[in-house]
């Protein structure tokens, strides 16, 4: 009824029609007429035809029904912009078949002045569904052991570089279908520019990178980049095509690469009898040279021993009675009631050397080659090199100046077993303000230590061994004897300056109740 009295009301007064045509407009909540069966527009219009609604709209309006009639037909348009629009803009989820993208995850930049890593273990396979923030593999760079991590949800459509491969900021780790379809035709893979890691694509590059379309594992890849081969172009006698190691050593042999062995004499290395006279002669053990690049911590040490050979060290050399720390070690041993601690002598040196720094503070210094400064360390970050299967590592104890000797001894713990599993962070590494080399704990008595640059000062610690001594009435007693020698950089210490702080750790060793007056 309201419909039909305004419809009457219009044809009185075409003015009052054309007012009432702007009332959905100015008032959203007026209901819109019912849209025309004929008048259904399914395909969104251009925007310009949008904003030349109103002038189609003022010469129609002459009579009520053509009237209504497009004044249902624009709110339909209106609609169908509004949700063409939105679809534009937002990010919404296109049908099965259509969403998937193939977006490629590079290797971040992991620290500052990293500009590369060696990958060195896969968490995931090719065809696996990958969760956001799911680590992917890990890598280590010169300063620590890191896990990447996904950014998308997906699955791992190719992996580019196997354990062991040198991987540059930069370059494509991996690539994965990131969308709601689980099962993707090729077709409808696209490469996705607005998905990215922050990084850079690399640019690429044939050497052991197979494209979407070649099959292979990342080791067969690895294989193929170690003789210098173009993947794409050694045919697959695998299950679909797919490479095996067998097709990239039969093709390296084809291209004169290698020579090809028989399986035959292979299985019989070392079994076989050669008879001379008619004697056997025990089977001749197969040498052969074998190359080893060295990866992560070893890499670094390359570059940090090379930068200390061109430094001018000296080396002081200095030994210490230990019978009263002996002494005090072994009654706080006792007196232990928490077997998850074990106590060492390496807390109690560490914390007497902190002490002397206090008083010698050149010792705990950096220099700057190119303005000829020396930066004096405010704090005591005293690092401990430790041999480990992975190479030679030095976490640092940091602010050893506020710790007590039983806080060094927890961080110490946990310094090794991150060590031990290959588990230290960048923190844990870098920073350092003067190194500790306990050759001792091996079983070494001397040591000749380098520098760990910036560092101006490093001490190696031999074993604690029971020595003859002689007391002032020259009585030959057994004493508790560690060999220590401080290497300096001549070019900031002085042989004095040394010599001066040695002897103020000395005696702080030697008498351990001489750290209760400086405990804080």
């Amino acid at each position: 009824m309201a419909w039909a009295r305004l419809a009457s009301r219009s044809r009185l007064c075409p003015a009052a029609a054309d007012a009432v045509s702007r009332a959905p407009r100015a008032s959203p909540s007026a209901p819109p007429p019912p849209p025309q069966a004929g008048h259904a527009d399914p395909a969104a219009p251009p925007l310009r035809r949008i904003l030349r609604v109103p002038q189609l709209h003022s010469a129609a309006a002459a009579s009520s029904a053509s009237h209504a009639r497009l004044l249902g037909d624009r709110w339909q348009r209106l609609g169908g912009a509004r949700r063409w629009l939105g679809s534009e803009a937002s990010a919404a989820p296109a049908p099965v078949g259509e969403a998937a993208e193939l977006v490629e995850v590079p290797l971040a930049q992991t620290g500052e002045g990293i500009a590369e890593c060696e990958l060195l273990r896969w968490f995931v396979n090719e065809g696996d569904q990958v969760d956001e923030f799911q680590p992917l593999c890990e890598v280590q760079s010169d300063k620590a052991t890191i896990e990447i991590t996904s950014r998308f949800k997906g699955t791992v459509h190719q992996i580019h570089f196997g354990p062991g491969d040198i991987v540059k900021v930069g370059e494509t780790l991996l690539k994965m279908i990131v969308g709601d379809s689980q099962i993707v035709s090729p077709d409808n893979i696209f490469p996705s520019s607005d998905k990215s890691v922050g990084v850079e694509s690399a640019v690429a590059s044939n050497e052991g990178n197979a494209p979407s379309g070649t099959l292979s594992t990342p080791a067969v890849r690895h294989l193929a980049k170690q003789y210098g081969l173009n993947i794409n172009e050694i045919v697959g006698t695998g299950k679909d095509g797919r490479i095996l190691k067998e097709d990239v050593l039969n093709y390296a042999v084809s291209k004169g690469l290698c020579k090809k062995q028989s399986s035959s004499l292979e299985d019989s290395i070392g079994q076989v009898e050669f008879v001379e006279e008619g004697k056997s002669v025990p089977s001749v053990p197969f040498y052969e040279d074998k190359k080893i690049l060295l990866r992560g911590y070893q890499r670094a040490m390359v570059k940090s021993m090379s930068l200390a050979a061109k430094v001018p060290h000296f080396h002081y050399l200095e030994e210490i009675n230990c019978d009263s720390l002996v002494q005090l070690k072994a009654r706080f041993q006792t007196e232990n009631k928490d077997n998850t601690i074990k106590h060492t002598f390496l807390p109690f040196l560490i914390k007497s050397l902190s002490m002397a720094l206090s008083k010698y503070p050149m010792l705990n210094s950096s220099f700057i080659e190119e303005t000829n400064e020396v930066v004096l360390k405010g704090s005591h970050n005293i690092g401990i090199a430790m041999a480990t299967t992975h190479g030679l590592v030095v976490p640092n104890v940091k602010k050893v100046q506020s710790l007590s000797i039983l806080e060094i001894t927890k961080e110490l713990a946990r310094l090794h077993e991150m060590a031990s599993h290959n588990r230290l962070s960048a923190a844990d590494i870098e920073g350092g303000t003067i190194t500790l080399s306990n050759i001792g704990a091996i079983g070494g008595k001397f040591g000749s230590p380098l520098l760990n640059l910036p560092e101006v000062a490093i001490i190696a610690l031999g074993r604690i061994q029971k020595l003859p001594r002689f007391d002032d009435d020259e009585n030959v007693y057994p004493s508790s004897i560690i060999n220590v020698t401080v290497g300096a950089d001549h070019r900031v210490v002085d042989g004095a300056t040394v010599a001066r702080f040695c002897n103020e750790w000395k005696g702080l060793v030697e008498k351990p109740e001489l750290l209760l007056l400086h405990m804080r």
